[in-house]
């Protein structure tokens, strides 16, 4: 198995998590972790977005406890939301230096940027779940939003791709390892699969394996990320997060 000394992907109430920034890095502390970011989701996520108005008290929080610890580093992040066919994701421009690590994703309930994005975004990819539009379209429409969004946004982490949107893997894993950005293989949601790891893994992608931990308990929860990881028979060096990795950076 690897040895994994940073979770890059937790919740907390400023979210839809359950615990305090403070408990989600005790519990990280206690699992014997170096970093931990706190990614609550982004502004446009109906109903559990984090608020504009929260980042200073967000930072300052960080701030002291990062004052407190010496043995682990927080860093203050968010899961950014996908919102556009043009690769806009969720940060207003004036917010976009407030992180100390960006990721990004898609979720469904999610305000679009327009009302063309609704449709061709969020209400076809629905319909293709049932079947009633052209799949490979979709497929390759999907890929490409992420691909722009990846090229226009300082995004280290794409979560769970393939969890909730059809996409091309190999497409994207390519402009991922071209960019520097680390595909998630999300022990929460076993995404990404084994398959597309694979495929991901011969087109050159680096990876993070994290908890998304929506609990202050299941902070540093890898293990089956760390199954897919292994079954689908990647280096310990591929994985960002592994101390083997960290210690060549």
């Amino acid at each position: 198995m690897y040895k994994l000394v940073a979770d890059y992907h937790t919740h907390t109430r400023y979210s839809h998590g359950k615990g305090t920034i403070l408990e989600n890095v005790e519990a990280a502390k206690k699992k014997g972790l170096k970093k931990i970011a706190i990614a609550d989701h982004g502004f446009n996520h109906i109903g559990i977005g984090m608020a504009a108005s929260d980042l200073s008290k967000m930072r300052e929080e960080i701030n002291r406890i990062n004052q407190h610890f010496s043995d682990i580093e927080v860093l203050m992040g968010i899961e950014a939301n996908l919102i556009s066919m043009d690769g806009e994701i969720d940060i207003p421009p004036q917010y976009l230096d407030e992180f100390d690590i960006i990721l990004m994703g898609f979720h469904k309930a999610v305000k679009p940027a327009t009302l063309q994005d609704a449709w061709n975004l969020f209400a076809k990819n629905a319909l293709d779940k049932l079947g009633l539009a052209n799949r490979e379209a979709m497929r390759q429409l999907n890929t490409k939003a992420l691909i722009r969004a990846i090229r226009r946004f300082p995004i280290r982490i794409l979560t769970h791709p393939g969890a909730k949107i059809d996409i091309d893997t190999r497409v994207l894993a390519k402009e991922a390892a071209e960019l520097d950005v680390a595909l998630e293989i999300n022990a929460s949601h076993g995404f990404m699969t084994v398959e597309y790891v694979r495929m991901a893994l011969e087109e050159g992608a680096c990876f993070v394996i994290n908890s998304d931990a929506h609990t202050p308990d299941r902070v540093g929860d890898f293990l089956r990320g760390m199954e897919i990881a292994k079954e689908a028979g990647v280096p310990p060096n591929r994985i960002i997060n592994t101390m083997e990795a960290m210690r060549l950076h």
